[in-house]
């Protein structure tokens, strides 16, 4: 049984990454106004930094790295291809992007519609993302 192949768990985590940046940064149009609002409610500041872009870079690729980590880990299981992927690609979204979600839901600082909205977007882009991370993995 051979180990995870770094170089493609590289490429595949990477473009994984691109596809939630973007995923998110389209998605975010929709509920973007109702979070801005409830930050400035709070008395936050919704303002995208030049470090909170880079926070948010870093994340995606940490999440896209995760992803094709476990496509690549639990493929000799599940076999190769899309089913392999979604299933990956839903239990990340329950262990990252819901668990995330409940949290800022039990603060009380972002309505539930947008709580809501925010998970199903995250939940489309980790599908789209385990989908491209899990065509470019092949095994060494």
């Amino acid at each position: 049984m051979g180990g995870i192949n770094v170089k493609q768990w590289l490429i595949g985590g990477v473009a994984a990454a691109a596809v939630m940046f973007v995923l998110e940064g389209l998605g975010s149009v929709l509920y973007q106004e109702d979070m801005l609002a409830a930050m400035e409610a709070f008395g936050l500041s919704g303002e995208m930094s030049s470090s909170m872009i880079l926070i948010s870079v870093t994340t995606s690729l940490l999440v896209g790295l995760t992803l094709v980590f476990f496509y690549a880990a639990v493929r000799p299981r599940f076999g190769p291809g899309p089913r392999t992927a979604a299933i990956v690609g839903f239990v990340l979204w329950l262990g990252s992007y819901l668990l995330s979600i409940l949290s800022m839901g039990w603060l009380g600082i972002f309505p539930s519609g947008m709580l809501v909205l925010w998970a199903l977007i995250g939940l489309v882009e980790l599908q789209a993302a385990a989908w491209v991370g899990g065509r470019l993995y092949r095994e060494a």
